[in-house]
């Protein structure tokens, strides 16, 4: 931490905070830590694709391999379920018991957003109440769900009913879903059965605000309700203030950080780096202006609700990449949103061509593209 950003109210520009976020995003430099370790220290990431968070590690842990996240998951010490902003989140078994009651009122709202209307005069306690019982007995699809509650619950749409057990019932998705190179479709259970634990509601919000600030910090309030989609967080902040050390940002908002977390000099180099698709770096502020110009957001973000999976240059977005594969051969095409130095492309490709070699070791033939 710089000693001149001691001072309350000291401005800290785009660059600082991007520095800031990096660092706690283990991309300045990778991590040496386990990966269970480093899952934890990022308050978990986002899991709608399931391959991101393989992407996520790699880019973010020192020699990460797939098998690490594959066997954690197999293991029980990770799993993948709806949290934050009632999305799909990887995080660690410890987390989920703690996160997920806190969390409750996001589930409702979601659900009462997306489905209040078909929903009116349903008994929704006897509805979770019944699906619990099923999907503890064996895991389902929520399409197995939809139908098996309709046949119960006569008239009832199927996607509102599985919408239900998704957001009253703290659900899992079990292996094989999540294991690097499996596929077909999700199947669910409950947190409880799962892990054979109980959900801890002894856990507080402020805790949760700690562990946002840590991996994500410094931040406004706003910032804060759009990582984690609850309301009031105003007064959970106010509640911590004399634990935080308060900032402001270029337009004059009120940030907040915990005192020791790392805020590097913003000229600290940044090496390319490539994240997976929904990122949570790019999702966790009302404010994106700290890691994404605000004009690339349409090019990353698609009417569809897929958050493309985007480069970083100098620890900026610049542009969005894939990959297609076949059976002898991997190409890794990147979209630049502006022109790039040829110092940052030949920067890129070599990150890029070590990134083909994480993702297809054996391929006969690799390429990278630049459209």
């Amino acid at each position: 931490m710089s000693a001149n950003d001691r001072e309350p109210g000291t401005v800290l520009c785009n660059r600082a905070l991007n520095r800031a976020l990096l660092a706690r995003q283990w991309l300045l430099s990778r991590a040496k830590l386990p990966v269970l370790e480093a899952i934890e220290s990022l308050a978990g990431m986002q899991a709608q694709s399931p391959a991101a968070p393989y992407f996520a590690l790699w880019s973010r842990v020192e020699d990460f391999r797939h098998e690490e996240l594959s066997g954690l998951l197999r293991d029980k010490r990770v799993i993948r379920m709806a949290l934050m902003r009632a999305t799909l989140h990887l995080v660690t078994s410890r987390d989920a018991l703690r996160l997920r009651p806190l969390l409750q009122p996001v589930m409702d709202r979601s659900l009462k957003g997306a489905f209040g209307k078909q929903l009116q005069g349903v008994d929704l306690e006897a509805l979770a109440a019944a699906a619990r019982e099923w999907v503890e007995k064996e895991p389902m699809t929520f399409h197995e769900l939809g139908l098996r509650l309709g046949e119960h619950w006569p008239g009832l749409d199927p996607e509102a009913a599985a919408g239900v057990v998704r957001n009253r019932i703290p659900l899992v998705q079990v292996p094989p879903r999540g294991v690097w190179g499996m596929s077909g479709q999700a199947k669910h259970t409950s947190v409880e059965a799962w892990l054979g634990q109980p959900l801890s509601y002894e856990v507080e919000r402020e805790w949760l605000i700690r562990r946002y600030l840590t991996a994500f910090g410094p931040a406004t309030v706003k910032d804060i309700q759009v990582w984690s989609g609850l309301t009031r967080i105003h007064e959970d902040i106010e509640s911590l203030r004399p634990c935080l050390i308060p900032f402001r940002n270029e337009q004059g908002e009120e940030l907040f950080d915990l005192p020791d977390a790392p805020r590097p000099d913003p000229d600290t180099p940044s090496a390319p780096r490539f994240l997976g698709e929904f990122d949570n770096m790019l999702l966790s502020y009302a404010d994106r202006s700290r890691i994404m110009d605000e004009a690339y957001r349409k090019r990353l973000f698609t009417s569809n609700g897929i958050v493309r999976a985007a480069i970083l240059v100098d620890g900026f977005v610049v542009g969005s990449w894939k990959l297609t594969s076949g059976r002898d051969r991997a190409v890794l095409h990147l979209e630049p949103f502006r022109d790039l130095s040829q110092q940052d492309q030949e920067a890129l490709s070599e990150e890029g061509a070590r990134l083909l070699h994480f993702v297809v070791p054996h391929a006969a033939a690799t390429e990278i593209i630049f459209h």
